[in-house]
């Protein structure tokens, strides 16, 4: 009976070299047989292939692949290895043919290699074809059969068989040569790619044409042979021509293409993308920039998101156009002047926190704070307008008010919620511009915000009244993204739904570009919330709009920072987001999130929460926080003589004669400008003459004297400083108003201080106007 041990130990030294042997044959085979690098590969949420990036080696591989088509694998298999399910490696008859005929022939003639054997030449990297290394490839074929099925190795062959030029594998072989997957080919066109990697340096379309004609020929009819395919489907396939040139791979979303190589290179990413309308957008966006490109406009961003699944739809990162324009820059996440593309969020913000109510009047007047001087775009004043219509007119003035009655850092707080990420200072280095666009921010982050608050509003009629506790998410262009909205919770995020439907409700009033003015009048037509941006030197031209399901942001400018007249918002980017929109489905507008509003009574002239002296009185739904709102300022109660002429008191007039009555009063300067829109406003009577408030004097100047000659200094950049005038008043927190030579210069509150900057020698006159109408004036001279 035979003992292994004993045989064993009979033949120590043979068993310990067959050990050996065993043991390097278990480890000859590389745990990686390939490591190339491979193109990094897109495809939208359809599967079609919406661009891809040659690989670091300057080769077009695409990354590996689960399967490949049947009509591959009949092709190769009957064209390379015909017994290739039925060897362990190697085919010892064609090797013996082989040897044959390359000794007849004394050069090397035919291979006699098996799929599996050049799957192991292929991972060897080009070792030269001797016998000795046709011998390790056999050894090596063996150990790879007992480790990989026939799937993966075909597979592997697939993958990394040359087909010409620049060209590896299957998949890329079918885009360069086919321009679509090779799931999608032909018989005849498979066969093509079949044939190319037995002589990829010789043959490759475009190059010896008829020897490949020919060699599809060949193995087309062996397909027909093998009962493979029929006669129709062969007759058919012979008549199929071969390509004459590689095709361009598609780059439909080229820089989405750059920003997934950056962080994900040599990988195969499904996206969120959706096909058709990447391709509509596409078309806008080359649309609109043959036309900006006229007046010097060269660069366009569009970005498109799903609100519910905060997936990216679309994606198109700049306009087509050239090099020197820079084409290749992606816009979409570089920082850029936000001109007014912020204001919703500080409407919102002042909402949420009981600041105002969405018509309460902002102050619209010349202003000056400090050094800082805002205006707006048209250069003209109203006097006081509703704060929603401050941000559906995007005027600047009322903005800059709004934000110093709320306070900068507590904006500011909101904005780094947001998550803004390229507000890289602190609050005082942005100062009051930063409503206007002395900050800067990008599409992505700006697009995600409003998608955010979007879903606020969404969730909280989906949740019964609750909120998410994280839904201000960053957006992906996974297709698998599953979004995590976080726990369920009472308590608002950042904003309440009843802040932002009212903010939003404001932003669907904005005027709409041409063609697209009278849209409420169509039932067709989609009600968008959405606002435009335009920056200091006209640079940037933003537009941000939001349907319940879906938010559109748009950039157009110079990606080099150069300025043109026609890049304002409204017209160089507002038509771009309603072509996008017009490619949308259509949604309905935002549920009413009732239990975060309430109706209260509000003074219809001011729009403040009705106070005791309001006449005309509305009832309309506000955010809750709106109840500790405080009451109307603008109406008094006066008190008039019998021909409501004149104001009077108990010093000048009979008590029992005297009319009482509301009167809407508006302060000085913003009265100087609203009376001039609003015709049927009432100017406050005078006082009867007599009346002991006529001639009380409530304020006078510190400083300078009446009279004062005064000289002006100069500092040591040769600038002639300012003089202070400074003021007293009876009234602890009165409004101010200064005009120099009657020129409007400023307003001052509690500290009565203003630096005067007379451009003359000689006199000049100082008037000051309080809030109630008190006017007093001061006479200097300048010396020369």
């Amino acid at each position: 009976m035979f003992s292994l041990k004993k045989h064993i130990v009979n033949h120590k030294k043979k068993s310990i070299l067959l050990l050996i042997l065993l043991v390097w044959y278990y480890f000859s085979l590389p745990k990686e047989l390939f490591n190339n690098p491979t193109s990094t590969i897109i495809e939208s949420k359809e599967g079609k292939l919406l661009g891809a990036k040659i690989a670091k080696d300057g080769q077009w591989r695409f990354p590996k692949q689960d399967n490949i088509p049947i009509k591959f694998k009949q092709c190769i298999v009957q064209f390379e290895d015909a017994y290739f399910y039925k060897h362990i490696g190697f085919n010892p008859v064609s090797i013996v043919k082989a040897f044959a005929q390359n000794l007849k022939s004394k050069s090397i003639k035919r291979g006699g290699s098996t799929i599996t054997q050049q799957v192991i030449r292929l991972s060897r990297k080009g070792k030269r074809r001797t016998y000795f290394e046709k011998l390790k490839e056999l050894i090596l074929a063996t150990r790879l059969e007992f480790r990989y099925s026939k799937k993966e190795i075909l597979q592997l062959y697939a993958q990394h068989a040359p087909f010409g030029g620049n060209v590896i594998g299957i998949e890329a072989a079918s885009w360069r040569y086919f321009g679509r997957k090779s799931s999608e080919l032909s018989w005849a066109e498979t066969a093509t790619l079949a044939v190319l990697p037995n002589a990829p340096s010789l043959i490759y379309p475009g190059k010896n044409q008829l020897r490949l004609l020919k060699k599809r020929n060949r193995l087309l009819k062996k397909l027909f042979i093998e009962k493979i395919i029929d006669k129709t489907t062969y007759d058919l396939a012979l008549l199929e021509e071969i390509p004459q040139k590689p095709y361009r791979l598609p780059q439909i979303a080229s820089h989405l293409l750059q920003k997934i190589d950056n962080e994900h290179q040599g990988k195969f990413i499904k996206t969120s993308i959706d096909y058709n309308l990447q391709n509509q957008v596409n078309a806008i966006v080359k649309t609109h920039y043959n036309v900006l490109k006229q007046n010097q406009v060269y660069n366009i961003a569009v970005l498109v998101l799903n609100v519910k699944t905060r997936k990216v739809l679309s994606y198109v990162g700049n306009a087509p156009t050239d090099k020197e324009h820079q084409k290749n820059v992606d816009v979409i996440n570089k920082p850029r002047s936000t001109g007014s593309i912020l204001k919703p969020f500080l409407f919102a913000a002042m909402l949420d926190n009981g600041e105002i109510l969405p018509n309460t009047l902002i102050a619209d007047v010349p202003t000056q704070i400090a050094s800082y001087h805002p205006v707006n775009f048209d250069k003209q004043y109203s006097g006081a307008t509703p704060a929603s219509k401050a941000l559906a007119k995007s005027l600047n003035v009322p903005a800059v008010k709004m934000l110093q009655q709320f306070g900068l850092e507590r904006f500011y707080h909101y904005l780094k919620k947001l998550d803004l990420k390229d507000l890289k200072y602190n609050a005082n280095h942005y100062g009051l511009s930063l409503i206007l666009g002395g900050a800067e921010s990008n599409l992505w982050d700006v697009s995600k915000s409003f998608a955010a608050m979007s879903a606020t509003i969404n969730h909280y009629d989906d949740l019964q009244a609750k909120y998410y506790t994280n839904e201000f998410i960053e957006p992906s262009y996974l297709a698998n993204f599953k979004a995590d909205y976080g726990k369920i919770s009472t308590q608002k995020t950042l904003y309440d739904a009843g802040s932002l439907y009212l903010t939003y409700k404001a932003l669907k009033e904005v005027n709409r570009p041409e063609g697209e003015e009278n849209w409420e009048f169509f039932d067709s037509s989609k009600e968008i919330a959405w606002k435009t941006g335009t920056s200091f030197g006209f640079r940037d031209a933003w537009a941000v709009g939001t349907t319940k399901d879906y938010v559109v942001g748009v950039w157009v400018g110079n990606a080099d920072g150069e300025g043109r007249p026609s890049l304002v918002g409204v017209q160089a980017a507002a038509p771009i987001l309603f072509d996008v929109f017009d490619k949308l489905p259509s949604s309905k507008w935002f549920e009413k999130p009732y239990d975060e509003l309430t109706k209260i009574p509000v003074c219809r002239k001011s729009g403040y929460r009705a106070g005791n002296y309001c006449t005309e009185i509305d009832s309309i739904n506000v955010q809750i926080t709106g109840l500790r709102t405080k009451p109307c300022p603008y109406h008094h109660w006066i008190h008039l003589d019998e021909t409501e002429m004149y104001q009077v008191n108990a010093s000048c007039y009979p008590l029992g004669k005297m009319k009482h009555t509301s009167w809407f009063v508006l302060p000085p300067l913003m009265e100087y400008y609203y009376k001039k829109q609003n015709p049927f406003y009432k100017v406050l009577p005078k006082y009867m003459k007599g009346c002991t408030s006529e001639s009380k004097k409530i304020m006078d100047f510190i400083y300078p004297k009446a009279h004062t000659k005064l000289f002006l200094a100069t500092d040591f950049n040769e600038k002639k400083n300012a003089v202070i005038f400074r003021l007293a008043h009876n009234i602890a927190n009165a409004k101010v108003f200064w005009y120099l030579d009657k020129t409007y210069i400023g307003t001052t509150q509690q500290i009565h201080e203003m630096p005067i900057h007379p451009k003359t020698a000689g006199k000049h006159i100082v008037t000051v106007v309080d809030e109630f109408g008190n006017e007093i004036k001061r006479i200097f001279e300048i010396s020369k």
